[in-house]
């Protein structure tokens, strides 16, 4: 499973969560401590969000810690709203393309999990996306079909409502091809404006998924922990939904598909 870092608040040099912590994004790309895998490197990306509408995005298949260019890049950039993410394939394969974060206009998203039976549906999946998507659509994965789902059920006017209905329509097509394992999903979402975090599973397992504020009146959610001080980290409920906005409001609500 992958491992990810979204982050809203004052800008902030991206090196002070993706490289600088003790158990920072880079370290956990090799000693991840709450996944199955604990290597992380089918390659990394960046997305962030500067003074234009649409974020910026670096993606490279190089592990995250054999990158120095990332290192150079996150003491550089700083930003109000930026994700970061190291990749854990779980069987496409290893191109930039297939790295996250994917973004689609003024949208960005990153996924950890899978569909179960991915290999199974996909076709289906694929063939209910309107064309002007399926043509876009630029890598392989589980993880940007869903993201290409959701913007065709109406992500620009209710993005937690068209990911629900994507992720709905998903398990329809498992049950309906009789697919035994579950549709893990902890999730990023941006328009630049708003932070979206989603944690859901079909099953009891869902990847793990935390949060945690500041004074300055900054959120940052995490796949795990960047130090040991666990108390200031809360888990985001199994099937709930996290939303910051733009006027610093928080809200957290029940995900139920």
């Amino acid at each position: 499973m992958c491992r990810w870092l979204a982050y809203w608040g004052p800008p902030l040099f991206m090196e002070e969560l993706v490289t600088k912590p003790d158990h920072s994004l880079i370290h956990q790309s090799l000693h991840a401590a709450e996944a199955k895998s604990e290597t992380n490197g089918d390659g990394f990306g960046i997305g962030w969000y500067g003074e234009r509408p649409e974020p910026g995005l670096y993606r490279e298949i190089l592990p995250a810690w054999n990158d120095d260019n990332l290192k150079h890049l996150s003491a550089q950039i700083r930003s109000r709203l930026f994700f970061a993410h190291v990749r854990a394939s779980t069987g496409t394969s290893t191109t930039r393309s297939n790295c996250h974060p994917f973004t689609h206009g003024r949208w960005l998203f990153m996924h950890n999990g899978q569909i179960g039976g991915y290999a199974k549906i996909r076709r289906k999946l694929e063939q209910m996306l309107p064309d002007s998507l399926y043509c876009g659509r630029q890598g392989t994965t589980d993880s940007e079909l869903i993201f290409l789902l959701a913007l065709s059920l109406g992500l620009d006017d209710d993005p937690i409502s068209a990911m629900r209905e994507s992720l709905s329509l998903v398990e329809r097509e498992m049950i309906a091809a009789e697919v035994e394992d579950p549709l893990r999903f902890t999730a990023a979402l941006s328009d630049g404006t708003r932070l979206i975090a989603f944690r859901y599973s079909s099953d009891p397992h869902a990847p793990t998924l935390y949060h945690t504020g500041s004074g300055s009146g900054a959120l940052t959610v995490v796949s795990e922990p960047l130090d040991t001080d666990r108390a200031r980290w809360t888990a985001v409920p199994t099937q709930h939904v996290l939303s910051i906005y733009q006027d610093g409001r928080m809200v957290t609500e029940p995900l139920t598909l």
